[in-house]
């Protein structure tokens, strides 16, 4: 089992910048990818960045390429996201997940592509 705390998360006006922290633990050496996703109000959960453990192989959704930055630091078992040039579009739920497997860049773009998911921290931009 794989434990993920997201942190991070509040309120921000556009333009702004957010820091999100994702902490894994226990089997984490089982863990080869790791991603962000996040659910917006009545929409459905779309993928936002993913890294590789290995190699830090990076892939973004097509709505954050520019603006946001996914890393990993092995040594601490964290993944963090800088959100930067915020938007209100982006207010959403996010979320942390860790895959046991790389099945290719398509594979780490989708919800089923993961096995463990956090619970999730609010981010809001404000206009």
């Amino acid at each position: 089992q794989v434990q993920l705390v997201e942190s991070g998360g509040g309120l921000v006006q556009a333009g702004g910048s957010l820091r999100l922290s994702c902490a894994a633990s226990g089997r984490t050496f089982s863990s080869a990818v790791m991603g962000w996703f996040r659910q917006g109000p009545g929409q459905e959960r779309e993928f936002v960045a993913a890294i590789r453990w290995s190699g830090g192989n990076t892939y973004y959704g097509d709505s954050v390429k520019g603006r946001f930055t996914i890393s990993r630091d092995n040594a601490k078992n964290t993944v963090s996201l800088q959100m930067n040039s915020l938007k209100p579009e982006d207010t959403a739920v996010y979320y942390c997940a860790a895959a046991s497997a790389f099945g290719g860049s398509y594979y780490v773009t989708l919800i089923r592509g993961y096995d463990y998911w956090g619970q999730g921290t609010q981010v809001t931009v404000s206009s």
